[in-house]
């Protein structure tokens, strides 16, 4: 009996403890996965792009010694002879301005080529510059290399040198050579940038866009290819380095062609309903000009923060043209404001004032989503994402505090564009009262508020319009010194 006692125990034992552990097994919760994406999506080498911000072009030539914009095509390549070039100096102001990739002419409508490119002689190899033994693209590339900056090229499709231009299939094959000696020579490329200019006596002349975007992806396949089509990254329309207030990284490509009128306000705000992912690019020379000049100088920081608010704060990228001069060697003046300019940005966006608060939101799809990822360092792939039914018209986070200690000017939202965009309409309050009617945030929204300060208990972002349920990426309270409000500037 014993025996038979202490048989049933343990099979009780063994029982019990079976059951215990498929009660504990159903009792832990796993994590919630992730909503649905909303198409199209950014691919990596896009949402890359789009956290670099900022970017420099560099447009040098011989423009540059003829005080020219536009080159004829018949300068003597005597002319260009940059006594001091250093391309490693590029590369350090680049850098300290927060620089992560440099475009450089490597050759402009006046068809100089910057290489010792073998199927012409209009290059450096007949110029005195190192007894035509130079290699400006070279050289580049290795100074932005010593310093972990990534490159980029532009090939103008407009060659006023090159007689084979305006003969469709011969300057065709030409212009392939040349983009196969570019990015067969100069590895990681990371962009390349191509536009429609074209000769106002030739304009039915036609580039073979699309034989070269697949030569270009089949050579070097993580480049982004930039135009005003893409098909990776598109022009915002315009040179003033400015995005339209509404702007959608998403556009219809069929609605573009490189090169055509009318489409630029298209090209600015993209399209809600656009089945491509295409960025906008914002491009604008820190001088007057693109080419340098003796007698011009750079814009004012103020004017540069404009501009940054307009572009980045906007939902693009910054491509920023800082020309070297006839020396070889970034100015100065334009070093300096640079560098200005990087201290002022990081003035205003290193502290996000928000993270000293309270953060309380309209509902939370589970633990993994919750308000605490708004101030985490993840931008892209950490976020806030509300209930799916929590019959709230409105999702909204709020930021507050109980003693009016929110002191700022400028208010930060970020989408995780990671999983589309998505947020077509949002609001502002500061302490009940409607600051801001917001339209498109994706993947950064700035907005600077039309007073020199704001002190509030309470900060409101509502979201009001969405193509799905809208995904917070990461808020901002920030204070900018150099803002001078439009009701108190002089």
């Amino acid at each position: 009996m014993p025996r038979n006692r202490t048989a049933w125990c343990y099979s009780f034992l063994v029982t019990l403890l079976i059951k215990l552990s498929i009660i504990s097994s159903f009792s832990h919760k796993l994590p919630t996965p992730p909503p649905l994406p909303i198409l199209p999506l950014p691919s990596y080498s896009q949402l890359k792009w789009q956290q670099r911000e900022i970017i420099m072009f560099l447009h040098f030539g011989v423009n540059t010694f003829t005080d020219r914009e536009w080159g004829t095509g018949h300068e003597n390549p005597a002319v260009f002879n940059p006594s001091g070039l250093n391309t490693k100096q590029w590369a350090k102001v680049a850098a300290e301005a927060g620089i992560s990739l440099m475009i450089l002419t490597a050759k402009h409508h006046d068809g100089f080529c910057l290489w010792p490119s073998k199927y012409t002689d209009h290059s450096v190899i007949n110029s005195p510059w190192k007894s035509g033994n130079g290699d400006v693209v070279q050289e580049f590339v290795d100074a932005a290399t010593l310093q972990g900056i990534d490159v980029g090229i532009y090939l103008s499709p407009w060659d006023r040198h090159e007689p084979r231009y305006g003969h469709d299939v011969a300057y065709n094959e030409y212009y392939l050579a040349q983009l196969q000696e570019l990015l067969n020579k100069y590895k990681n490329v990371r962009e390349i940038w191509f536009d429609g200019a074209k000769d106002p006596k030739s304009q039915n002349v036609s580039y073979y866009f699309s034989d070269w975007f697949s030569m270009v992806k089949e050579l070097q396949s993580s480049i982004n290819i930039f135009s005003d089509a893409g098909p990776d990254v598109r022009w915002v329309g315009d040179e003033t380095g400015s995005a339209d207030y509404t702007c959608w990284s998403t556009i219809n490509r069929t609605s573009l062609s490189i090169g055509a009128p009318n489409i630029s306000q298209y090209l600015s705000t993209g399209d809600p309903r656009g089945t491509d992912w295409l960025p906008a690019e914002c491009d604008v020379s820190i001088r007057p000009g693109w080419f340098w000049h003796k007698s011009e100088s750079p814009k004012r920081l103020s004017e540069l923060l404009d501009i940054y608010y307009n572009s980045v704060g906007r939902n693009c990228v910054l491509l920023l043209n800082v020309p070297p001069n006839t020396t070889g060697l970034v100015s100065d003046d334009d070093a300096h404001r640079l560098k200005e300019f990087r201290i002022a940005i990081n003035t205003i966006f290193n502290k996000n004032l928000a993270e000293d608060f309270y953060i309380k939101v309209s509902s939370q799809r589970s633990a993994e989503f919750g308000p605490e990822k708004l101030l985490d360092k993840d931008h892209l792939w950490s976020y806030w994402a509300p209930s799916a039914d929590d019959g709230e018209k409105d999702h909204w986070i709020e930021i507050w505090t109980n003693d009016g200690g929110l002191r700022f000017n400028v208010i930060r939202v970020q989408e995780a564009i990671g999983l589309g965009q998505r947020i077509q309409r949002h609001e502002i309050y500061v302490d009940g009262k409607l600051m801001i009617q917001g339209t498109t945030v994706g993947y950064k929204r700035l907005h600077r508020l039309d007073v020199d300060v704001v002190q509030a208990r309470l900060v409101r972002i509502k979201i009001t319009k969405a193509r799905g349920l809208p995904l917070i990426s990461s808020i901002g309270l920030h204070f900018d010194p150099y803002w001078h409000s439009k009701f108190t500037a002089n």
